[in-house]
């Protein structure tokens, strides 16, 4: 009890700590998050106008004014149409900025000259297998078409000064990367070039017309151009606009923050167009019609007039504190259990931003029925289970509180709208929980709305209202729940596309083994499919045992080798009589090998495949050595650099895909014993774990040792199963 009392004060001094360390408030989600809370502290005060002095509301434009209006003290305002006017004059003269990178030039040239090194070590080498050690590095750039012309050519090995003739050329005119829409209210001749130096200052500048700058889509065509008058031979004339545009990349950018900063500076230098009403100025004539520029004044001075007292403005501006400071411990695992990224922080602040904003806004623009309650116009089951779905339900209960606590504060909930925003939202945080596939969400739709409904019955009868107003209340929180549901529905898709994220339904849709790409991995390679089913079940088995999230490890696992669907025949489990890398050199063989990592994750990215998944694919080797073929390669070779036969990934940094790891590296072992037992399969196991620890696979992943004891025991009882002994069944006749 003692220690978990210890552990507990560390962890909140850790946090605490974490709160005040002011590098944290200059983050970008942190300053969005308070840029929110700003934005509905002043929608908050500019929207309540019942401390104003004076009543313009019967004062219209074209009609005969009924009383004089004297200003009481002097006031300037800015007339907002002719300083917009005067924006819009400044910004279609100002030229938009483009910043030249020299840093993007020299990587282009050095990418270049990579790829003409690798070609160079081809010469001499058969062109098939020149062709296949080509295509394995380069085919995301180049057709099998392309390469093969590009090999036959016989001068290849001297395209390498022609295209950096060429690649010079096109960078020193400068290849420019912007979007019409991001010019189109900036100067239509010209544009301003900055060069900027490899350490970010500005060197020099200078003016562009538009119709001599170069963008990638013109690239094919420049290549041409240039090729056409050089004395190069035809092969690479034909070849060139194909070869190098690969390579080339756009090498200044169009800076809209430096051309709105010359905006600002130039509006600034201007001013806005103020008008001065002066102390006992009539502002309104009686008797005379009402003029633009007379009502203009009435509502500046109207605006003027002081709304709220002090003591309302102290507790909005505490209330914006109080829930900024909330956020920022929002970002550690005291209250969410997990370090959230950037990405969900800037959701997380902009769903609270969005709800008080809107929740004062709806307030005002409400009907005005007496004793209706504004929460059931305000889809506060919405948010709530949004929240749910990406960060759990333990944050979308804390939010359900604090949301609408904060509406209150905000002064755009009475106690009965509060009463039914605190009942919906948490009745939103609690029905998701442990949710398995979309329609779950109608499921929750319905039972929120019979939630809200016995919410209004209690807010009624606390308000002793008659029964002729109980069907319209009760249809308003019914539909209020429905469409929560249906709305959460629709949403989840773009958001869970936006975030990249993993939530359970998304996990349950990837874990269909009639998946496209699954079945296509059971045709092409069916020893890995059969192999990744193996993994998926030891992975989730010892996920659940550790407290990881168990569909995350089943989905990584059953994904984690679909890069060796190119080359299956390369890889043992889909072998039957002949080892194709006994035919080859064991750094040939090492680079097929490693290649499946890579492909993996290509194709993950191609099918959008959430970023936690992907990161399973590239981690589920880690950096560890291809020790068979280096092996093999030492005893052929006397220099041999271990380095060369290392996978490319990193080591796993979660749980999950640790866990994937030791599955994949168990599963593939055990099939080596001669009649696993129990007991072998544990001393094999505990020295499989060992060596990953030693080599440091681990490091990275949060797993104790308590962890790895578990998910060994884990792998047994699954294992344990799979290869039991079988009784022999008597022949028959």
């Amino acid at each position: 009890m003692k220690d978990k009392t210890r552990i507990f004060k560390l962890n909140l001094t850790k946090t605490l700590r974490s709160v005040f360390n002011l590098s944290n408030f200059k983050s970008g989600p942190n300053i969005f998050g308070f840029a929110l809370f700003v934005i509905a502290a002043l929608v908050i005060i500019t929207s309540d106008n019942t401390g104003s002095l004076n009543d313009i509301s019967n004062f219209e434009v074209g009609r005969v004014a009924d009383r004089d209006v004297i200003a009481e003290y002097a006031v300037s305002y800015i007339d907002v149409e002719a300083t917009k006017q005067r924006l819009e004059e400044i910004t279609g003269s100002t030229p938009a900025v483009f910043y030249s990178s020299i840093d993007i030039n020299s990587r282009i040239l050095n990418s270049w000259n990579v790829f003409c090194n690798f070609t160079d070590r081809l010469d001499g080498i058969e062109i098939e297998s020149a062709h296949f050690l080509l295509d394995i590095e380069y085919n995301r750039y180049y057709t099998d078409e392309l390469i093969g012309r590009y090999l036959s050519s016989e001068n290849y090995t001297d395209f390498r000064a022609y295209g950096q003739e060429v690649l010079n050329q096109i960078l020193e005119k400068g290849i420019y990367v912007f979007s019409p829409d991001d010019i189109i209210n900036y100067n239509k001749e010209t544009a301003e070039l900055v060069f900027v130096s490899e350490t970010g200052q500005q060197l020099r500048s200078g003016l562009v017309s538009y119709y001599d700058i170069i963008t990638m889509q013109e690239i094919p065509h420049i290549i041409n151009s240039i090729v056409n008058v050089m004395d190069v031979p035809d092969n690479f004339k034909n070849i060139a606009a194909d070869l190098l545009k690969p390579f080339i990349t756009g090498n200044i950018f169009f800076i809209n923050t430096e051309t709105q900063r010359r905006i600002e500076d130039a509006v600034n230098e201007a001013g806005p167009v103020v008008y001065n009403i002066e102390k006992g100025k009539r502002i309104i004539r009686r008797g005379f019609i009402i003029t633009e520029d007379e009502m203009e004044g009435l509502r500046a001075l109207h605006l003027s007039l002081p709304r709220k007292n002090p003591r309302n403005i102290m507790g909005i501006v505490f209330l914006v504190l109080l829930l900024y400071v909330l956020f920022v411990i929002l970002r550690g695992a005291i209250i969410t259990g997990r370090n959230l990224n950037d990405r969900e922080r800037y959701m997380l602040a902009a769903l609270a931003g969005t709800y008080i904003i809107g929740s004062v806004l709806l307030n005002n623009l409400s009907p005005g029925v007496e004793g209706f309650p504004v929460s059931l116009l305000i889809p506060t089951s919405l948010f709530i289970m949004i929240i749910s779905v990406f960060f759990g339900t333990r944050t979308a209960m804390i939010m359900a509180l604090a949301l609408p606590l904060g509406a209150y504060f905000a002064g755009s909930f009475d106690n009965y709208s509060y009463i039914i925003a605190l009942v919906s939202g948490i009745a939103a945080s609690t029905i998701l929980h442990n949710a398995q596939d979309r329609m779950s969400l109608i499921k929750a739709g319905l039972l929120i709305a019979a939630a809200n409904c016995s919410a209004v019955i209690i807010v009624l009868l606390l308000q002793g209202a008659g029964l002729n107003t109980y069907p319209s209340m009760l249809l308003w929180a019914a539909l209020n729940g429905i469409i929560c549901g249906m709305l959460t529905l629709g949403s989840l898709p773009p958001l869970e596309q936006a975030l990249n994220a993993v939530t359970s339904f998304r996990l349950q849709e990837l874990s269909d083994l009639n998946a496209p790409i699954l079945r296509k991995l059971f045709t092409t390679a069916p020893g890995t499919y059969s192999h990744s089913l193996m993994v998926a079940n030891l992975a989730e088995q010892a996920c659940q045992d550790i407290g990881a999230n168990a569909l995350l490890a089943r989905v990584g696992a059953y994904y984690h080798d679909i890069g060796k669907m190119e080359n299956p025949g390369y890889f043992v489990e889909n072998q039957t009589d002949h080892n194709k890398h006994d035919d080859i050199a064991p750094r040939l063989s090492a680079t097929v090998i490693r290649s499946h990592v890579k492909l993996g994750v290509e194709k993950a990215y191609s099918m959008g495949l959430p970023k936690d998944v992907m990161s399973i694919i590239m981690e589920h080797h880690g950096n560890s050595v291809i020790t068979w073929f280096y092996n093999k390669a030492a005893e052929q070779e006397e220099d041999v650099s271990s380095e060369d036969f290392t996978y490319p990934g990193n080591p796993p940094k979660s749980k999950e895909s640790a866990v994937v790891m030791l599955a994949d590296i168990t599963e593939a072992a055990v099939r080596t014993l001669a009649k696993p037992s129990v007991q072998k399969m544990e001393k094999f196991i505990q020295q499989l774990f060992d060596a990953k620890v030693e080599h440091g696979q681990l490091a990275e992943s949060d797993l104790s040792f308590r962890d790895l004891e578990v998910i060994k025991k884990a792998f047994v009882k699954v294992l344990a199963g799979y290869y039991h002994s079988r009784i022999e069944y008597p022949k028959q006749n």
